[in-house]
């Protein structure tokens, strides 16, 4: 077992909390007994295992530790101390796993034989919403999730819990030239549907069949200027309410779910 905190690993998982390092490495953090069951279970490569003896003594923890294993991974068990010390949550679950950060393309958003669904995320800052897009992203089927320069970490702790697994669900592909993004994504046939608090088509009457990049704006500046020099649709979510508008979260999930009720007929 593994008590002191200058242990080289328990050093090096450390220095994962700081988003430089986990760019610099191409690895990231997940912890919880539903995240690391996802992350053995996917396609994504684990590199290390972290358990609390307390952590596995249930049958889920239990098959994690025997997984990981069999899948050949590092293991180590640690103090209750170091586990929380490396976790994020205030109450650990005493299981944490080390992953590589997938490498993914752009087109890879663009599964052959579907209709394209992509959602573009410009901008949104907080990383319980970007974790809640990527959900509802998945729940509606889309093709995958697309993160303009200047959006908060995927890999935040944060992000990461309110995803629940979904990011090992579909391809979230990270982009630094969002021109040369925006370009491929409408040379490829996709309109970018952009929502709007007023002014645009009432969605309800837009047409979502047609291949879509839904954008996702900035929760108070909303999408960058450059977004509508590209083939795009404005739409607004009618609100015959008093609020002025919805949580960028809660408007993605209208609008992607109005995507799913057009292309799949229901009433």
């Amino acid at each position: 077992m593994i008590t002191s905190s200058q242990n080289p690993k328990i050093k090096y998982i450390r220095k994962l909390a700081q988003r430089s390092f986990r760019q610099k490495e191409r690895k990231l953090i997940v912890e919880g007994i539903r995240l690391v069951e996802e992350a053995l279970a996917s396609h994504w490569r684990t590199e290390t295992f972290i358990y609390t003896e307390e952590g596995v003594l249930g049958e889920r923890g239990a098959r994690l530790l025997e997984l990981a294993v069999q899948k050949g991974v590092e293991v180590y068990l640690v103090s209750p101390g170091l586990m929380k010390e490396l976790s994020d949550t205030e109450t650990p679950q005493g299981v944490l796993a080390v992953l590589w950060q997938p490498d993914m393309a752009l087109a890879d958003v663009l599964p052959p034989g579907r209709q394209p669904l992509v959602v573009v995320v410009d901008g949104v800052q907080d990383p319980g919403n970007l974790g809640t897009i990527i959900r509802s992203a998945d729940a509606a089927g889309a093709g995958g999730v697309v993160l303009l320069k200047g959006t908060v970490d995927l890999y935040n702790p944060k992000t990461l819990r309110s995803t629940m697994g979904s990011l090992f669900h579909l391809p979230i592909v990270t982009v630094e030239d969002v021109e040369e993004t925006l370009k491929y994504l409408t040379s490829v046939g996709i309109t970018l549907v952009v929502g709007e608090p007023v002014g645009g088509v009432p969605v309800f009457a837009a047409n979502l069949k047609i291949p879509v990049g839904l954008v996702v704006g900035n929760e108070g500046a909303g999408p960058r200027p450059e977004i509508f020099q590209y083939r795009h649709s404005k739409v607004t979510i009618p609100m015959p309410g008093r609020a002025e508008s919805f949580n960028v979260a809660m408007a993605s999930a209208i609008l992607l779910y109005e995507v799913v009720r057009q292309r799949h007929k229901i009433q």
